[in-house]
């Protein structure tokens, strides 16, 4: 009995090694709930609601911003589906950010931007991806040579020269260049007024 007891005793002494906790389900839960909270750093309003509740004036939550910087590694950056989340959380870093996002006019100022790049993300990603044709080279005349003769105005109105054709951005939706449609509104004036007569 005596022996028990002092088996129980050394081990509360502090030399004896701590007990580590291991989540029950290998962190499953806590890797969820983190990348749902990243994620929703998406959202301006989400990001305003955070700083008019002063959570921005936490010590703890600010480490705690800091410590989520590990979601840019790019073993955990392909699960983000979102990746608007990753800027803004860089964004929140900075203590002035974090300040500014509690006035409602710079909410809708950085909603506002955000909805500008996600409209033109594609046309501006095209312009740098869609190959350009290159410059023809203009050939070398010989130092003998002579200067082409002057054409004249009638030659020059006489040949049609065709400009090259501007590359149309696939954001045009399938709309032709020129003037709009003709509307055929069966409202109009005159019908109105030729039912008004039969009647």
């Amino acid at each position: 009995m005596a022996s028990g007891q002092e088996i129980d005793d050394s081990s509360n002494t502090p030399s004896s090694p701590k007990k580590v906790y291991k989540d029950p389900d290998d962190g499953r839960q806590r890797f969820l709930l983190e990348l749902e909270f990243v994620q929703c750093l998406a959202n301006p309003t989400y990001i305003h609601y955070l700083a008019q509740n002063r959570y921005f004036e936490d010590e703890a939550f600010i480490g705690y911003l800091k410590y989520l910087q590990y979601w840019q590694r790019p073993e955990y950056i392909k699960f983000i589906m979102y990746p608007h989340c990753l800027y803004f959380l860089e964004l929140l870093q900075n203590a002035s950010f974090r300040t500014a996002m509690a006035h409602p006019a710079n909410k809708e100022l950085t909603h506002r931007q955000q909805f500008y790049f996600w409209k033109n993300y594609r046309n501006n990603r095209l312009k740098h991806i869609l190959p350009r044709p290159l410059p023809e080279p203009t050939p070398a005349l010989p130092s003998n040579a002579l200067p082409p003769p002057p054409t004249t105005t009638m030659a020059a109105s006489s040949v049609s020269v065709s400009a090259p054709s501007p590359v149309l951005s696939p954001m045009q939706y399938g709309v032709p260049p020129g003037p709009p449609l003709p509307k055929n509104d069966p409202r109009s004036g005159l019908d109105r007024r030729k039912r008004k007569k039969d009647g």
